[in-house]
Order: C-alpha cells, then structure tokens, then sequence
C-alpha cells in the first residue's frame, strides 16, 4: 500500500468520532468582497438589505512602518469593513478592490473578488490538526493563527483556482448592546503563528484584559439611526419588510471543474449532493451539512450565456430571509427603492430552492434571495426533481408546506 492509499484509508478521532480527516465543517461562516465601489456597497448592504458594522479597520495601521510606504501605493482605499446580519462579528467583510492585490487574492487572475471564503469547524484542535494534514498533501497554505477584528483562529489555503479560503473556530460574538471586543484586547491575536494547546478560554480572556485595566466596554457600537423602522416583520417594526437570517450558499464558476471538485470532496470533505446541466456546462452542488448545499461550482462558460458580470468569478451569493412573505416583501422595497431585479435565469442555478429574487449589488455581484432550502436527510439523498415545488407566474399570496418547509437552522436572537 502507497503512503497516499495509506493517508486516504486513515481515519480520525474528531469528538469522540472517527472520520476520514482531521476536521469536520460545519458551515459557510462569512465571506470576504474586494469591490471597486466600496462607498457604494456599503450603503446597499447596510441600508438596503440590512448588515451593520461592528468594525471599521484601517490597514495601514497594522502594517510596519518600513512596509507603509509600498501598502499606501497599493492601496486606493485602506479600510475594512466588518458588517453582520446576526451575532456573529461578521458575516460579510467589504474592502476595495486594491486590498485584492495587497492580499494576493488577484495575484494569477484578475476576476477573483472574494477576498476569501470561509468555512467553519467545531474546535481549536480542528483548526490546528487541519493546517497539518492539508500541508502534508500539498496544499498551499496561506497566513494563520487568529485574526483581529473578530477573534477568529484560523488558517488560510488556496483552492485550484487560487481563492482563499478560511477555516475556523470561535468568532467573536456581538451581544444585545451591539458592541464588539475593543481594540486594546487585540493583543491576543496571533500573526503566521500556529498557537499551542490548550489556549484559555474567552471568559479568562476577558478577566485577564480586565486586569490590565483595559476598558472591556470601549468596543465599536454602530448609530443605527439613519434608517427608520417602519415595516413591521413578525410583528417587530424594522427599518425594511425583510431580515436577512443567513449568508450562503455561494456560487462560483471554475474553469477547473475536475480540479475543484477532488479538492473541495478530497481535501476538505464536502459531498457532492447533485449535478445538472445548463446549455450543456455542468453545475455542481456541494454540501457539507442538512443543507441542500453550501456552494456549487459552475463551468465559467456559463458567465457570459447568463449575461453576468465578466469581473468576477462570482456566480451568485445567497442571502436567506425569515419567509415567502417576507420574499414577496423584498422583491416589492427593492423596486421601490430603484434597484433592478434580474429575471428570467434558470433555476439550474439554484438548486434546492424554490422561489428567489435575483439582484446586483454595485460592483455586479449577483445575490439571490430566498428563504428555502432543501434538507437533506439520514440517507444523504437530495428530493427528486418531480417532487420538488414548481412555481408559478405570477407569484402566489401564500404557499403549502413542504415537509421541510422551516426546517434549517433557527435564526437566533431578535430580529433587530
């Protein structure tokens, strides 16, 4: 038997279960976009489908001084913006497209304007014995250890098409007063640096920064008063008739189709759940949980038959709202607010979900709105497509169940 037969046959103790790796992932964290109008984007996913800032960086003063000089040239614009939908730090982090570069996110081509995709696992130890066993088989590894804002441990790997990709354990959490860590308790972030086990806890964290004197309470709070909350949503008044509840799934298109899939199955472990066909190009459907998917791969030709942006490899970002109405509600304020809806595309490109609004935001990235998706159960076989809703024109007021209908993961928290 070769070493490879010999790594592939080896299983391992994550939690108490065997599995054929080191680690298991558990979801689509958050996403990263490097975008050219970045002032723009920030107002669409703020004010128009809801993310707040829970942090605002400026890279220049994270790098040294001797480098600041070349970074300055780099960059037209140095901000980080952390937004989120929920309790995580961040869900969506927005940069100028020049981060990009700065980044290396562009460094083989020019349309990758995820700044990174991220997946997480379910403890430090995952994260650290991930690192290892992706190295040990070739895998290019990027930087690592726990990155500030956020207070996420992680490591950073490219795919064969060059898009980063995190995996991590133990983001930072925004409580009911809407403030993150501050900025003095920052100095337990690790930079290129694989931490040893065990680390203390984030309770301990907190009375140890306390005993430094510094201000725990002194993290950034967003106004949120710019908008007025006049949409009443499950019986809550928002500032619009939707809330966003979910980031995910989200699409790509690969030129490497072969390439992507035995990495995203072999090395990370996603499934492939189902595959269709488009004017003859595949589309591939992955899922790493009770998810129809977490991201599916389309062959790039399908770009320019779909008439989407030709910048980015992006095929579509799925934002989950709390229901059909709520759906119905959205589709009605984004027109109303001036912004185009994008019909007509096929439903081989959203899978697993019934009804969707399709939009872009300011850089041409498509979002796709629903509020279901397909759940898979015990025998790991999606539903057949005659079983599947079929839906109709014009869009009807309410909708029978499904048996899975509500059936994901709850939204935690209050709605606003």
């Amino acid at each position: 038997m070769t070493t490879d037969q010999q790594q592939d046959t080896k299983t391992y103790d994550v939690g108490g279960v065997l599995l054929p790796r080191p680690f298991k992932i558990r979801r689509l964290g958050h996403l990263g976009l490097n975008l050219e109008r970045l002032d723009e984007a920030l107002t669409f996913y703020t004010d128009v489908l809801g993310f707040r800032v829970t942090d605002e960086l400026n890279v220049l003063e994270k790098v040294p001084d001797d480098a600041r000089e070349i970074v300055q040239q780099i960059l037209t614009d140095p901000r980080l913006i952390f937004t989120t939908h929920g309790s995580d730090h961040h869900a969506l982090v927005l940069a100028h497209k020049t981060f990009g570069t700065l980044w290396g996110n562009d460094r083989k081509v020019q349309d990758i304007t995820f700044s990174q995709l991220t997946f997480q696992v379910g403890s430090l130890q995952e994260v650290i014995d991930a690192e290892a066993y992706l190295r040990e088989r070739g895998v290019e590894i990027g930087h690592y250890g726990r990155d500030m804002p956020g207070s996420n441990w992680e490591i950073y790997a490219y795919d064969p098409d060059d898009n980063m990709i995190e995996l991590y354990y133990g983001i930072e959490q925004i409580g009911w007063q809407r403030k993150s860590k501050p900025y003095g308790m920052h100095y337990r972030g690790f930079n290129d640096e694989m931490p040893s086990l065990p680390q203390m806890s984030e309770a301990a964290e907190v009375r140890e920064a306390q005993a430094k004197g510094i201000d725990t309470d002194a993290g950034y709070h967003p106004s949120e008063k710019l908008l007025e909350e006049t949409h009443v949503v499950g019986g809550v008044l928002l500032p619009r008739p939707f809330k966003v509840t979910g980031i995910g799934p989200v699409s790509l298109f690969t030129e490497r189709m072969d390439e992507m899939i035995a990495f995203y199955t072999g090395m990370l472990g996603f499934e492939v759940i189902e595959e269709v066909e488009l004017h003859g190009r595949r589309i591939v459907y992955f899922r790493t949980g009770t998810e129809h998917h977490t991201f599916a791969l389309a062959d790039k030709a399908l770009r320019s038959i779909l008439e989407l942006s030709e910048h980015t490899s992006c095929l579509s970002i799925g934002l989950q709202v709390g229901g059909f109405t709520q759906l119905r509600d959205a589709a009605k304020y984004l027109m109303d607010h001036g912004y185009e809806l994008v019909h007509g595309l096929p439903q081989e490109i959203y899978v697993g979900i019934d009804y969707a609004v399709h939009l872009k935001d300011p850089d041409g990235h498509l979002i796709c709105l629903y509020y279901y998706m397909e759940q898979i159960g015990w025998d790991g076989k999606p539903r057949p497509q005659s079983e599947r809703r079929a839906m109709t024109l014009p869009w009807p007021e309410t909708l029978e169940a499904l048996s899975d209908t509500y059936g994901g993961t709850a939204y935690l928290g209050p709605l606003g």
